[in-house]
């Protein structure tokens, strides 16, 4: 079987690593238009069990991943000055570039070379091929190329974001929220290195557009956020890379394959970054992708046994991304309430996390948010 995959992110070269690893007699190619070296982003974190979902099938990559991870066990929300611990909210992050050079030299250990610096004008030059898999992310051609076929689209948040880095540490994923005398700003933290950290800052639409930002240079827009966010900094520089503002992009697709073509990652469907499963999902794809191919002899069986295993954990899942998503859309308006409530609005925002479930995975916050409720009921009474 001849397969061009488009794109070389996670999706792209571990799906490159499993046909291969499989199929020894597969021409597989793995197809990047950037250079090898050119990412974005800092770090890559995985919510829950981080890559434990890849250990059963596949513990040589499990156990090249797993040593380079950072991991924490609890979470902290800063509002009002005051850090409120949710425990038991367990995260893992590394580097994405560290990632990505695993992930090469799992596919180079199979006899897979991706092409660098190759951009592919059209799906139309791969006509030679059985399959053309579109793992080539938020951006992604092949998926442009059949917009209607796949019956493609693309809503934007209106939040702002912009992606940094810092060299400090951050014992914890925390999320802190500041009401400055312009506006109101979010800033994602967590360390994916001993000494570096993801630094995503976010602000509302109307912040954004009142103080002119679209009009900011970027390293004034820089500046700006180091003065925001001054006391968790502690003096440090903000990281740019390509660090401009963005709104989230939510694509989505009623098809996920279309004659021999199919999607992978976030060139099928975006997960809000809040909820750390964009990579995990994209990992997913490839090992589900490459267990319906190697089930199916005809690909056009093997795709429609791909979206019909895959789409309703998909589905579940971005549904709760977008509760998420949803949630960030209006933090303002979140920050109204005391550090506690506020607490507790975040972690039941994406509708997975009732008052039994919280109790079970995160026992001392619950203890506290419900006897400090149970105190406010006594006082009213």
């Amino acid at each position: 079987m001849r397969i061009v995959i488009l794109g070389a992110g996670p999706a792209g070269l571990y799906l490159s690593y499993l046909l291969k690893r499989r199929d020894r007699d597969a021409d597989v190619r793995v197809i990047e238009q950037n250079d090898a070296g050119a990412t974005f982003g800092f770090g890559v974190v995985f919510s829950d069990r981080a890559l434990e979902f890849l250990n059963e099938d596949d513990a040589e990559t499990y156990a090249a991943v797993t040593p380079h991870l950072e991991s924490w066990t609890d979470i902290a929300i800063a509002h009002r000055g005051e850090r409120i611990v949710i425990d038991g909210v367990g995260f893992a992050a590394i580097g994405r570039l560290h990632l990505l050079r695993i992930l090469q030299e799992r596919a180079r250990s199979v006899g897979v070379e991706p092409v660098y610096g190759h951009a592919v004008i059209s799906p139309q030059e791969l006509a030679d091929v059985d399959l053309v898999v579109g793992a080539d992310g938020a951006n992604s051609l092949v998926r442009r190329s059949y917009a209607d076929e796949f019956g493609s689209s693309v809503a934007h948040l209106s939040n702002r974001f912009a992606w940094f880095g810092v060299a400090k540490r951050f014992e914890t994923l925390t999320q802190t929220f500041h009401r400055a005398e312009f506006g109101y700003f979010n800033a994602h933290h967590y360390r994916y290195a001993p000494d570096r950290s993801t630094f995503i800052v976010e602000t509302d639409e109307e912040t954004f557009n009142r103080n002119g930002f679209a009009e900011l240079p970027l390293e004034e827009a820089k500046r700006l956020c180091e003065r925001v966010f001054a006391r968790e900094l502690e003096g440090r520089p903000l990281i740019s890379n390509n660090s401009i503002w963005r709104q989230f992009p939510n694509i989505r697709n009623e098809r996920w394959h279309h004659g021999n073509a199919v999607l992978i990652g976030d060139a099928l469907r975006t997960a809000h970054f809040s909820i750390g499963s964009g990579t995990r999902l994209a990992m997913e794809d490839a090992i589900a992708l490459d267990r319906a191919l190697a089930a199916h002899r005809h690909v056009g069986d093997a795709l429609q046994a791909f979206e019909a295993a895959r789409r309703p954990v998909v589905e579940k899942l971005v549904a709760a991304a977008d509760a998420s998503a949803a949630w960030y859309e209006r933090f303002p308006e979140h920050m109204q309430l005391a550090p506690r409530d506020f607490a507790m609005s975040y972690i039941q925002r994406s509708g997975r996390v009732d008052p039994e479930r919280l109790r079970k995975s995160s026992p001392r916050f619950y203890r506290s948010a419900f006897s400090l409720n149970e105190a406010r009921n006594g006082c009213a009474g």
